[in-house]
């Protein structure tokens, strides 16, 4: 691919933001003070310390490699063919139910303003075009796929940024003392429900390094991105839910379109209208991310034959072709036969699938391939990354076992494609 065509540092930054910040962070506030009340600053905080003990892990990784993979090319360097490709297999997978039910969701969006949009054959033709039009653009090249990422993700940024600058000189600092109605959780925790409910809205930053052989100078930039990153969407997410609790108290808990309540509250309609504007760019956004990183999780695998290598071929922009197709008529598929909903509940333990390899890949990875230059090292030597595996562990203990179970049958399933598709590579 031609230089001038690749990814900078701000681009992945605004990839990485993309990435992350979805429709999640416009439905967070509520659900998070429902289940603890102002408690959740405290939460959000907790998680932030998570995110960022894993993101350190994925900032030396990242700073190790340069080829397509992410997490997938860590774990097969650390621990070898098969625990690799579990872990890009289950992500390639995952991030086409992710599409396919954030496609999905922006036609459920559009429906507010358009009630036509999430029905029959005016949804599914919504679909079709998101999916199918992305697919498009993505096999014409990364230029256009990163300016028209650049201009979406800043798009949704502003509304968020005219909430937080407007809302913080209408927060009602009694709202911080005012009981809220929390809702007890059964056979858990309120704090472990709403940590891991949280945790899904800092999802996706591990997208960064999927496309590094897009990228410039991934062995430098990755690092950075993922730190600058994560900082940016740990703000916004801080100030977000203190501006929501500030402005509604516990009204909160019973919103269900909080940013959108709390605008209207200090704002008035156009601040309403606003940030249901914002909503729409926000999970349009998030489309655009998806349509570029998740065909790169299938040519990784290919690349290394374990997957059918034509898989990784590039079409004349320089784009993998048969990857994109692959991806988009699965996700379209997904969809349209409306199950993805159900399948995308289970996104957040699969994320761990990535994880907790990755993280342990780090102490592996320092004894077995000293030679590595890394660009960036995790501080305090393997406490860090210990640390993002025990508290990663202990959440998806308390997380619903269905969604556990069928994590772990996706895993499974795994398994004979590994073999079929070993067999397939060595004839």
């Amino acid at each position: 691919m031609a230089e001038k065509n690749k990814l900078g540092f701000w681009s992945i930054v605004l990839l990485g933001i993309n990435a992350i910040i979805g429709s999640g962070i416009f439905l967070l506030p509520n659900k998070a003070y429902k289940l603890m009340g102002v408690g959740s600053l405290g939460v959000i905080i907790f998680d932030m310390i998570l995110v960022l003990s894993i993101a350190l892990c994925f900032a030396e990784a990242g700073g190790m490699f340069k080829k397509n993979g992410g997490p997938y090319v860590y774990a097969k360097e650390a621990f070898g063919d098969f625990v690799g490709f579990e872990v890009g297999f289950m992500k390639w997978i995952i991030g086409i139910i992710a599409w396919a039910a954030m496609a999905a969701a922006f036609a459920q969006a559009l429906s507010k303003v358009w009630p036509a949009a999430n029905h029959g054959g005016v949804k599914a033709a919504i679909i079709i075009i998101i999916l199918g039009g992305l697919g498009i653009v993505n096999i014409l090249g990364v230029q256009i796929s990163k300016i028209l990422n650049n201009v979406i993700t800043i798009g949704k940024l502003l509304p968020l940024i005219l909430f937080v600058a407007i809302g913080v000189f209408f927060i009602n600092g009694g709202n911080f003392n005012a009981p809220a109605p929390t809702a007890a959780v059964e056979g858990g925790s309120n704090f472990a429900a709403a940590a891991l409910l949280m945790f899904y809205a800092f999802t996706g930053f591990e997208s960064i390094a999927v496309a590094a052989e897009d990228m410039h100078n991934p062995e430098k930039d990755v690092p950075k991105a993922i730190m600058t990153v994560m900082a940016i969407v740990s703000a916004f997410y801080i100030l977000i839910l203190v501006v929501s609790i500030g402005a509604l108290g516990p009204e909160l808990a019973s919103s269900t379109a909080p940013i959108a309540d709390a605008a209207n509250r200090f704002l008035g309609p156009i601040g309403s209208s606003i940030v249901t504007a914002g909503t729409l760019v926000s999970i349009g956004g998030i489309n655009i991310a998806a349509s570029f990183i998740t065909p790169r999780s299938g040519v990784a695998l290919a690349e290394d034959g374990i997957l059918p290598r034509f898989i990784a071929k590039n079409g004349k922009h320089g784009t993998p072709v048969y990857a994109i197709i692959i991806t988009v008529v699965l996700a379209i598929l997904l969809a349209l036969s409306g199950s993805f909903a159900k399948l995308a509940a289970i996104s957040v333990i699969s994320r761990f699938v990535q994880y907790l390899p990755t993280c342990l890949a780090i102490p592996v990875l320092r004894k077995k391939r000293p030679e590595l230059v890394r660009t960036f090292r995790v501080p305090l030597g393997p406490v860090i990354p210990v640390f993002a595996v025990v508290v990663s562990c202990w959440l998806v203990y308390n997380s619903d076992i269905t969604k556990i179970l069928i994590g772990l049958g996706g895993l499974l399933f795994g398994v004979p494609v590994y073999l079929l598709m070993k067999k397939f590579g060595n004839r």
